[in-house]
C-alpha cells in the first residue's frame, strides 16, 4: 500500500486488483476503482490500458453514485509530501 500511495501507479493497480478481489483487504469494488482510476491517470502503454479495463470492470459492480463519488475521490486523491 506504500508504494501505491507514494503514486507508483504499478502499485496502484495491484492494489485495485487486491480490493477488487479481496486479497488482503476487504474486497470494496468503489476502492477497487479509485485505484485503477489514479493507475490509468498516471500510467503509459500497456499498464493504461489494463488500468482502465479494470476500472470499467470494477464499474460495473457500482451503482452511477457510487461511481460519481469513486471519481470524486480519485480526483481529490494526492500523492503525500514526504
Amino acid at each position: 500500500m506504500a508504494s501505491a500511495d507514494q503514486g507508483y501507479p504499478g502499485a496502484q493497480s495491484n492494489l485495485g486488483r487486491m480490493y477488487a478481489t479481496g486479497r488482503g483487504v476487504s474486497q470494496d469494488y468503489m476502492e477497487a476503482h479509485i485505484w485503477s482510476k489514479l493507475a490509468a491517470a498516471q500510467s503509459s502503454w500497456g499498464l493504461r490500458d489494463q488500468a482502465v479495463r479494470n476500472r470499467d470492470i470494477f464499474a460495473e459492480f457500482l451503482t452511477a453514485n457510487e461511481i460519481a463519488e469513486a471519481q470524486r475521490r480519485a480526483r481529490e486523491w494526492t500523492t503525500p509530501k514526504p
